[in-house]
């Protein structure tokens, strides 16, 4: 391979979306932090606003969290009032996750510094192509689903 042709990590889309994920969003849960909440915390919250709640299991997609680390995050979430935890009426197994007010107005601000800095992380695109950029990955999330017998996302 010449030195002008690109390593298989920056040509491999998995890798290029790892890499780009963990840098940006090692930039912005330095805020998170600074708001007293742990990553999984913001992510959770995050994944329920403007929603009518989810199940455990699909708020663990959401929220790319595994299912048991989720369970154990989500009572203390709910003992502060963030969140509130009910038995789905359809499926007495499933419980379903929904933010409060008192768990928007927490994460109401955060959400808006979130959109101001992917608008900075996108700004050496043009509007147009940072949209599509954005739509053209829930495209690939759509497509792709869950996989096979998953509680979580996979490594």
């Amino acid at each position: 391979m010449s030195a002008d042709t690109p390593r298989f990590v920056h040509r491999y889309l998995a890798s290029v979306l790892a890499q780009a994920s963990h840098r940006i969003s090692a930039e912005f849960h330095v805020e998170v932090r600074k708001a007293g909440l742990t990553v999984t915390e913001w992510r959770v919250l995050a994944s329920l606003i403007g929603g009518e709640g989810e199940t455990v299991g699909v708020l663990a997609q959401l929220a790319v969290t595994k299912q048991p680390t989720l369970s154990k995050v989500l009572p203390g979430l709910e003992a502060q009032g963030y969140i509130r935890l009910k038995t789905a009426r359809s499926d007495r197994r499933q419980t379903v996750v929904s933010i409060t007010p008192k768990g928007e107005r927490l994460i109401g601000g955060l959400c808006d510094e979130a959109m101001a800095h992917q608008r900075r992380v996108l700004a050496a695109l043009d509007a147009d192509h940072a949209d599509r950029l954005v739509e053209m990955l829930r495209a690939i999330i759509a497509q792709a689903g869950a996989p096979a017998g998953a509680d979580g996302p996979q490594p």
